[in-house]
């Protein structure tokens, strides 16, 4: 069986940030990375930027040595198909098939994180891609040369990051959403306007406030266009699917773990240490559903959470003080067309927004809910934008932000 010591379900930035302060804490017994990806863990956010624009291959977390130095071991190219906590064990399956194993654990740490929602009726079609691993952004790219069209199925951050690097390759680049802009899910109309408008200064044809009914695909099975819900037909030498992503938990059938129901974002359900109902059974990353000091659930997709939270299950695990993740300001970026788009705070679509500054290409904005300032966005403004922290961390008025003039 072997093994023992911390497992951690998944090989990402969890995970390597988990292990690494582990040691840091003093923990001394094994540490098991187990990925179903053959690839030492790596950043993601690369992957629709420069990955997609030949400038970088795989952009690894931590060099090679690292795990052999700090006494880490990787189990890559496998997944875990089963966990059971009543026998602290998980059971192991190569990626390429193969007799299945266990591995025993004395606290096991979940980090699936997530896999790409794919579009109903197109899986067969030849030139349709989703981005989540290297390898989607390696196939992907190896496309972009013979191809003249794209669209782009969604205008969340990576759709807009995908729209704007296959642009940046020379593409004629349809960006295809049914919200009122891009990103209004995220940012609101207002400042999806503004993202709208830095698309179409570079040449992307932005059709927001409008569905996908089908992925047409030609008699050989590669795809020739996507039939949008007003019968339009845009043709398409590749097609993205940005439609969203879903946490990767199946392989938790029958451990009697719970999950967070769907309505409130899904996951692994934790409390605020990261632990779940399990005996040393701990979650983090994307996949958890983590209950914060204040007493709310949620499940954030934020690279800058998932670092807080390895920290407090790392603590957790090696005999640390157990102090909840505390209600930090989220903050969160997206580089495209060459400008970083920076947000701090939690603005929601309803939330008032003051553009305070706007030179038609770069954007700061304050957004407000009752007179409290929520949340700053900016664009090409980052001075400004993580200027704000402090004023996110307590009630601040809005008025004390704006210019005179606004306020």
């Amino acid at each position: 069986m072997s093994a023992a010591g911390v497992v951690v379900v998944g090989a990402g930035l969890g995970a390597v940030r988990l292990a690494e302060n582990l040691r840091a804490n003093g923990y001394e017994s094994p540490i098991t990375l187990i990925g179903a990806e053959p690839y030492a863990p790596y950043d993601r956010p690369p992957l629709s930027k420069t990955v997609l624009l030949g400038k970088d291959e795989r952009v690894d977390l931590k060099p090679a040595e690292f795990y052999g130095d700090s006494s880490i071991t990787l189990r890559l190219g496998r997944r875990v198909t089963a966990v059971d906590p009543k026998a602290k064990a998980v059971t192991v399956q190569s990626t390429g098939g193969g007799d299945a194993v266990q591995i025993a654990y004395d606290q096991l740490v979940l980090a699936t994180g997530l896999t790409s929602r794919k579009f109903p009726g197109a899986e067969k079609l030849t030139g349709v891609h989703t981005l989540r691993t290297f390898d989607d952004a390696v196939v992907l790219r190896a496309e972009i040369d013979a191809a003249r069209t794209a669209v782009v199925i969604g205008a969340g951050f990576i759709g807009c990051e995908v729209a704007a690097s296959l642009t940046a390759r020379g593409v004629q680049v349809t960006l295809v959403e049914p919200a009122p802009t891009p990103l209004a899910l995220a940012l609101g109309a207002q400042i999806g306007a503004l993202v709208t408008r830095m698309h179409t200064a570079n040449g992307v044809d932005v059709r927001a406030a409008i569905g996908v009914d089908e992925i047409v695909g030609d008699p050989s099975g590669a795809v020739r266009a996507v039939r949008l819900s007003d019968g339009t037909d845009v043709p398409a030498d590749i097609v993205v699917v940005g439609i969203g992503s879903i946490p990767v938990t199946d392989y938790l059938t029958g451990s009697g773990i719970e999950l967070a129901a769907r309505e409130a974002g899904g996951g692994i359900a934790c409390g605020p240490d990261g632990s779940t109902g399990a005996a040393d059974v701990y979650a983090l990353g994307d996949v958890a559903n983590w209950r914060d000091e204040s007493g709310a659930a949620r499940r954030v997709e934020h690279w800058n959470h998932t670092v807080d939270q390895a920290a407090v299950v790392a603590a957790a695990i090696a005999g640390g003080p157990r102090a909840p993740i505390k209600a930090a300001v989220p903050y969160f970026w997206s580089d495209q067309f060459g400008v970083k788009i920076q947000v701090l705070g939690r603005p929601r679509p309803d939330d008032d927004v003051h553009v305070v500054s706007d030179d038609g290409a770069r954007f700061l904005a304050y957004y407000s809910r009752d007179g409290i300032l929520t949340a700053v966005a900016g664009a090409g403004k980052a001075g400004a934008v993580m200027k704000s922290r402090a004023k996110l961390q307590t009630p601040t008025p809005i008025d004390e932000v704006l210019p005179p003039h606004q306020s």
